[in-house]
């Protein structure tokens, strides 16, 4: 289902005298399996997120979901400008793979638009956690698109998982207002993003996938915001350049993270997000975890470090069956 790997001949034996060499499509670095790396990564940009999700929160108390979306893909979209010019050594407009990058930004877009439209009527604790549904979604999709196999015990740890997003939830709660509904849709367009991102991960370079998802989402955005717009506050603009900022240096470290694991590995991390929004909550709006939310946090912690620790076995296994095989 993956489309095969880039050809290594390319277009520069077309011209014989070459006075000025034209720079060969960007080399991208290769894949390699080191899922612990990517497990930091993937640590690391939830700080970058959470602290971009609960700004949105902030601001869409005084600003439309569309409007505040809008200014953080547009700070996204001049951060990578450089890679748009011709003319600059950071040009990266060149992919083979057009219809995947257009698909990943749209998912993106969704992801971030249905979010924030989320936290608007919800606690941005119970939002972020009825929105961590979406490693379960990554499993299921990575079976079908990725071809990964997802073992019982894998498949537990996720349920576990699960279990402990519905501890923070507590079916009956306010979290089962019709606007939790939203951060579930945006789980699912996570999903598919992250999808997306394994599938070129190792054949697109990663300035390459963050320029076409800035482009996809302003250009699709830009069309929708003239119907809801409201004159933003000078700090308002700030806060949103500050959303585009924290949100494009986190996406690009889940990107680089996919070069080093697979994603039903690597997407139940995500939840580690919760931690963050919970400390910045409490900072910023006043909200105290309480107990149910600690419980489901250990629960959700514990299927995460338990799918890494498989993954290592798993791959341990792997390695000895390759040494004992009279092929090798």
């Amino acid at each position: 289902m993956t489309p095969p790997p880039a050809a290594a001949a390319r277009l520069d034996s077309v011209s014989i005298p070459v006075p000025e060499k034209k720079p060969a499509a960007r080399r991208v670095p290769a894949r390699t399996d080191r899922p612990f790396k990517g497990i930091a990564l993937i640590l690391l940009s939830t700080v970058f997120l959470g602290s971009s999700d609960v700004t949105a929160k902030y601001l869409s108390s005084s600003l439309p979901s569309i409007e505040i979306t809008w200014i953080r893909f547009l700070t996204f979209a001049l951060i990578m400008v450089p890679a748009m010019i011709p003319a600059s050594p950071l040009y990266a407009m060149r992919t083979e793979r057009l219809r995947f990058q257009l698909m990943r930004g749209a998912a993106l877009l969704g992801s971030s638009l249905f979010f924030i439209t989320g936290l608007r009527f919800l606690p941005i604790a119970e939002a972020s956690a009825t929105g961590f549904v979406s490693p379960l979604f990554v499993t299921a999709l990575s079976i079908v698109f990725l071809g990964e196999k997802v073992g019982l015990r894998r498949w537990i740890a996720t349920g576990v998982g699960l279990l402990g997003v519905l501890i923070i939830l507590r079916p009956g709660t306010s979290a089962f207002h019709a606007a939790a509904f939203f951060p579930i849709i945006s789980a699912l367009s996570w999903a598919t993003t992250l999808i997306m991102t394994r599938m070129m991960s190792g054949r697109e370079d990663v300035i390459t996938t963050m320029t076409y998802s800035a482009l996809t989402g302003l250009a699709i955005l830009t069309l929708l915001v003239p119907f809801v717009w409201v004159a933003p506050t000078w700090q308002a603009i700030l806060f949103g350049i500050f959303i585009g900022f924290a949100s494009t240096a986190g996406q690009w470290i889940v990107v680089l993270a996919f070069r080093y694991g697979d994603a039903s590995v690597l997407a139940p991390f995500s939840y580690t997000q919760l931690l963050w929004v919970s400390i910045l909550g409490f900072l910023v709006f006043g909200e105290v975890p309480d107990v149910w939310t600690v419980t489901g946090a250990a629960f959700i912690v514990a299927s995460g470090l338990y799918i890494a620790h498989r993954e290592r076995v798993r791959r341990s296994q792997l390695l000895i069956l390759e040494e004992r095989s009279p092929n090798a």
